[in-house]
């Protein structure tokens, strides 16, 4: 990384402390809201005892720099001087790059009016059926960090946990990582702003209805959270973090008072930070990544747009094990040609990426100025499976918090899809496989058992008690 700053030139860069807080422990607890306490306990404690030291000689050189602990980490704006400085701290495991990274796209969007029906990408992994029975999302918190969020078009404002129904309160339910003004929105936003319309369209898809025609959203009674990350299309992987940080234990519009009670459930991540953008640390994000997923929240990722050739999937965060990778096909359940496919080769791992797959081609959904439009993309695709993880949790409310069994649901649950295309060594034939992963996602009822967490379950396979989340 010192290489950024040659020449003595100001750049960002993150400081990776050799320490990293011990989250094992969560594994054992048995509730979503005691692993997120403990979680946020441990890493806060974590960055609160080990990087002193290190913030002493940051301020000894005058430069900026901001205290993470979603990962004990620290950005630090500063030259070559202070970024070899850390670099030979024996405290520091690493300094990595913090590049802007562009918002990778497929399509334009095509202005669309008002659709009198379901749309077909809901219709087509299932959702009426759980809607039917009862479960529409109730009771479940999703979110997600993107471009920002056009909180109140017609289609978000009554899912926005923020609105009560007569007054807004964006304490615990926004956050803007974005600490700079552009021409839409302002530094550090008070209120959900959204200055392209990217981030309003994810949303849409996973919670979208305006009760009068426009039943975009596969999970229309679960709430929203969101966070910006991108100031017009462009983030960082401090942004990235900023945004995990506030998922994991969200705050007031202050940035204070952190209660990971308020966490959400899932989070979706419609974008990547490739190395052709100078991410070129595969484990940037690995860490935060990993935290997140430890504090009981499922984070669903797009697969990218680079396929159709082998080893596409290449960036983060949709190159880690931990990270819910989904790949995009279109309404005939073929995949599409840009979605990225497997392996992981970029961290030596050679993973199988994706995990599943889900519409992404002509998804329409809610835009900018209370319009919508139809986009096509990965980032369309993984919204889907946030969206899924609503139902599936207000169907079966013990998967809170579960994110092991969540993504074996939805594993088991998909419609299997193979290929002609093998790659890295897997047929295409196979399921799961590098193109589609375990297959296009789908909701039913019955639940299989799968689904269940096994203190639910007899031997014989019934449930104690109430059974009406799989007798449909």
């Amino acid at each position: 990384m010192v290489e950024t700053s040659e020449g003595g030139a100001v750049t960002e860069f993150l400081v990776f402390l050799d320490e990293q807080a011990d989250l094992s422990g969560a594994r054992h607890l048995t509730t979503k809201e005691a692993r997120g306490r403990y979680v946020f306990e441990r890493l806060a404690a974590t960055a609160a005892a080990t990087q002193p030291p290190v913030v002493a000689e940051l301020a000894r050189f005058g430069v900026r720099f901001h205290r993470f602990w979603v990962a004990n980490m620290i950005w630090v704006r500063g030259g070559r001087e202070v970024a070899r400085a850390m670099a030979e701290r024996p405290d520091v495991a690493r300094v990595s790059a913090n590049p802007a990274v562009a918002l990778e796209r497929v399509a334009p969007a095509e202005a669309i009016g008002s659709s009198e029906a379901i749309e077909w990408n809901v219709l087509q992994i299932g959702a009426p059926d759980f809607w039917a029975a009862g479960f529409t999302g109730q009771g479940v918190v999703v979110a997600g960090q993107d471009t920002g969020y056009e909180w109140d078009h017609p289609a978000l404002k009554q899912q926005y946990r923020g609105w009560d129904g007569a007054a807004a309160d964006h304490n615990y339910n926004w956050h803007d990582a974005i600490h700079v003004p552009n021409g839409d929105c302002p530094a550090d936003s008070p209120e959900p702003c959204a200055d392209q319309s990217h981030g309003t369209h994810t949303m849409g898809t996973m919670v979208g209805d305006d009760g009068g025609g426009n039943q975009i959203g596969v999970a229309p009674a679960a709430r929203w959270i969101g966070c910006r990350n991108m100031n017009e299309g462009v983030g960082t992987p401090a942004t990235y973090s900023e945004c995990f940080q506030f998922f994991i234990a969200p705050t007031d519009l202050a940035g204070q008072n952190p209660d990971p009670a308020r966490a959400p459930h899932v989070v979706n991540n419609s974008w990547s930070c490739p190395p052709s953008e100078g991410c070129t640390d595969p484990n940037a994000l690995r860490t935060v990544v990993e935290n997140v997923r430890a504090a009981g929240i499922l984070v669903a990722v797009s697969a990218g747009n680079a396929g159709p050739g082998c080893e596409s999937v290449d960036n983060p965060a949709g190159i880690y094990e931990a990270s819910h990778t989904v790949g995009a096909t279109d309404s005939n359940d073929a995949i599409a040609p840009f979605s990225s496919r497997g392996a992981v080769d970029e961290d030596g791992s050679f993973r199988l990426k994706p995990d599943v797959s889900a519409p992404g081609v002509s998804v329409r959904s809610s835009v900018r100025f209370g319009n919508y439009s139809s986009f096509s993309g990965t980032s369309m695709a993984a919204p889907h499976v946030a969206g899924q993880v609503a139902l599936l949790i207000s169907a079966a409310p013990a998967l809170a918090g579960d994110v092991d069994r969540l993504e074996a649901c939805t594993e088991a649950t998909a419609v299997p899809r193979t290929s002609t295309q093998d790659c890295s060594g897997v047929p295409g034939g196979s399921v799961p496989n590098n193109t589609y992963g375990w297959g296009r996602i789908r909701l039913a009822l019955p639940l299989p058992p799968v689904c269940q967490p096994p203190a639910l379950i007899f031997s014989d396979g019934f449930e104690s008690g109430d059974t009406s989340a799989w007798s449909g």
